[in-house]
């Protein structure tokens, strides 16, 4: 028998999702709850807030809903909270501050200053200024020039050939009409 008592275990649930519908009427509440509380702070005593100071007589939807806002025996005078438990705040995009300078990670402070050292040196090396830069351009004027010799070899090659061949023709245009 497997421990762990019953067959199965928590693996292999069926995991739940909040739809995106979902998720803008929640949005869109919240908004809607923290424009009234705007509106309660900005007017001063408006009847809603008048509402929630007072306990409204003969209505007990409101009686619910003031028992609900107000704590019960000591805990409406005192506010008590746990040193030890940390709340997360979660940031909304209005709230995140723009202006503050985006601290960078050490590995991506040295991958910026990789970046930029490198597009220093490709500029360097398309203007000349480098080493490696002046052997290439070394090696390419000796090409060059090898290149060119060549040329004019092959251009004096073709002469001499064409010079040969034209005295040739003239030498068996001269037997030709000599034999006939």
């Amino acid at each position: 028998m497997p421990r762990g008592g019953k067959k199965g275990g928590h693996k292999g649930r069926v995991r739940t999702y909040t739809s995106p519908e979902e998720i803008d009427a929640q949005m869109k509440a919240e908004k809607e709850r923290e424009q009234q509380e705007q509106d309660g702070e900005g007017e001063g005593a408006t009847p809603n807030s008048l509402a929630e100071k007072q306990p409204a007589s003969g209505s007990e939807d409101s009686d619910d809903e003031n028992s609900l806002r107000k704590r019960a025996g000591v805990e409406g005078l005192i506010e008590i909270d746990n040193p030890n438990r940390v709340a997360q705040k979660s940031k909304k995009v209005a709230q995140i501050e723009l202006d503050e300078p985006k601290q960078l990670s050490r590995r991506e402070r040295e991958e910026i200053e990789k970046q930029k050292a490198k597009e220093r040196h490709m500029k360097m090396h398309l203007a000349g200024k480098t080493d490696q830069a002046k052997a290439d351009l070394a090696r390419l004027a000796i090409i060059k020039k090898q290149r060119e010799d060549a040329a004019k070899k092959k251009d004096e090659e073709k002469k001499a050939k064409d010079a040969k061949d034209a005295a040739a023709a003239a030498a068996r245009g001269m037997n030709s009409l000599s034999m006939k």
